[in-house]
């Protein structure tokens, strides 16, 4: 059934190309003052030749920061970038959208140090980003594990239910946020709406990091997004999948939020940069303008079409199976989530790179991970699956027998809370000597970016395969 309020909605979107980031660095490209301050180089008059070469000098000319030039400031927005703001408040329906030129880190970090205090306990989905468990030792809140579906023949972490979410909070009544990755890396949804109509019944807010899902608000073929379904917030990483530049991405709060957006701009003014990148900002206003466009609907569309094109090439190669909804999941379409047996996922991703001259997002135990981009062309996709069909047909031997493991389906064993293990007298050891101590550092290899220990976390036998790349690990003082 078609949502009319959604379809309504978007479609008074598209009218909507104004960019005024955008606009203001085009005034300040022709109309330039004679500077006296940063950045040091001047429009690009004290930069090596080799690189301005490689990148051209236009991007000297445009990198600058705010409160120069009339282009506005960033904390407290003013001027063009709060307009850009605005518009895309508008576009997210959001009550307020912040612009992010830290990833989508430094929005999990502003949430977690303006919705969460010491001793506060949070729940937490374990395949959450490492962003959000800095956080948690930054604000010395306590995580409480939400454990997902495990999907073991894919070593990858499946959709978190609405059931386990009440379990936790009717056991747990100190519970002050409930926080969820959804879409998880890999693509896999689950049931927001249930899970925010359960937070809503223990009065506690929901966060949605929802940095894998930036294209949803956009089109009708894609997942309704976090803050349709009632999260109280939400991260979009925009350079993601987007079409924004790599490290910009978008904050969200809200209407009718039991999050303070104030509190959370409170926290942005504490952890961004003074000196955001312009060029990022108008990235940010320029990809949200172009998304709500008709060519950007017309480049989803074409993302998701090509995404269903090799989805249903690739199931018919022998030796060669694709994520789907015959696994009992819901997921974001234009992530693919490939296996070919015999192989392991980091043997695949090697085979396509070495062989092939292809980059894949990500490699987990089982599989590899594909992104159908909206600057994907179908003639790629057709040489992809060009290169699955002699993969599959091969017979490769095995490198090595220690293949580095990715995914950690281990539960965690916590000892002590992550800020407390963080600053206690620490001391680096061998990893086999590590067996049966407490960590003290964040070990999460990214991407994906999933912790495999945490501070205060106990190291067990079943971690070592997952730190192959490590000689020796910090754990707490004996």
């Amino acid at each position: 059934m078609i949502n009319l309020k959604r379809l309504f909605f978007r479609r008074k979107k598209k009218s909507d190309i104004k960019t005024p980031i955008l606009d203001a660095l085009y005034s300040y490209k022709k109309n330039p003052m004679t500077g006296f301050h940063i950045p040091g180089h001047n429009r690009g008059a004290a930069v090596l030749p080799k690189f301005i070469d490689l990148v051209g000098k236009d991007v000297f000319a445009l990198d600058t920061t705010d409160e120069f030039d009339n282009l506005g400031t960033l904390h407290p927005a003013t001027g063009a970038i709060k307009r850009a703001q605005k518009f895309a408040q508008d576009a997210f329906n959001s009550q307020r959208t912040f612009f992010l030129t830290g990833g989508s880190t430094i929005g999990n970090l502003a949430i977690a140090l303006g919705a969460t205090k010491p001793n506060s306990q949070i729940l937490i989905g374990r395949n959450c980003h490492r962003s959000v468990l800095c956080g948690m030792v930054i604000t010395g809140a306590e995580p409480n594990w939400l454990i997902p579906k495990k999907l073991d023949d894919w070593a990858i972490f499946g959709a978190v239910s609405a059931s386990s979410v009440e379990k936790k909070l009717k056991e747990n009544k100190n519970i002050a946020l409930v926080w969820i990755t959804n879409p998880t890396y890999e693509g896999v949804i689950s049931d927001i709406k249930a899970i925010s109509k359960v937070c809503k019944k223990y009065n506690v807010p929901l966060v949605v990091d929802e940095a894998h899902g930036s294209l949803w608000n956009f089109s009708d073929r894609l997942p309704q997004t976090a803050l349709e379904l009632g999260a109280d917030a939400t991260v979009n990483s925009l350079h993601k999948t987007g079409g924004s530049m790599v490290q910009s991405s978008m904050l969200h709060i809200a209407h009718n939020s039991l999050l303070d957006p104030d509190e959370v701009e409170r926290a942005l003014m504490m952890i961004h940069s003074t000196s955001p990148s312009m060029l990022f900002l108008a990235s940010l206003d320029s990809a949200r303008a172009y998304l709500n466009s008709k060519k950007g609907l017309e480049l989803i569309d074409n993302a998701i079409d090509n995404a269903l094109y090799f989805r249903d090439k690739a199931k018919n190669i022998k030796n060669v199976s694709v994520l789907s909804r015959k696994d009992q999941l819901n997921f974001d379409p234009t992530k693919i989530f490939i296996k070919v047996k015999g192989l392991s996922g980091i043997e695949l991703e090697k085979i396509l790179e070495d062989e092939f001259r292809v980059e894949v997002e990500s490699a987990s135990d089982e599989g590899i991970l594909i992104l159908s981009n909206i600057g994907g062309r179908k003639s790629e996709f057709d040489y992809l699956l060009d290169c699955f069909k002699k993969i599959a047909s091969r017979e490769y031997t095995k490198t090595t027998e220690n293949v580095v493991k990715y995914t950690p389906l281990v539960d965690p064993e916590i000892i002590m809370t992550p800020r407390i293990a963080y600053f206690c007298e620490k001391e680096v050891v061998k990893k086999e000597e590590a067996i049966g101590r407490i960590c003290s550092e964040i070990i999460a290899l990214c991407p994906p970016g999933i912790s495999v220990l945490l501070p205060g976390e106990l190291i067990r036998e079943e971690h070592l395969p997952y730190l192959t790349n490590f000689e020796k690990i910090e754990v707490v003082k004996n």
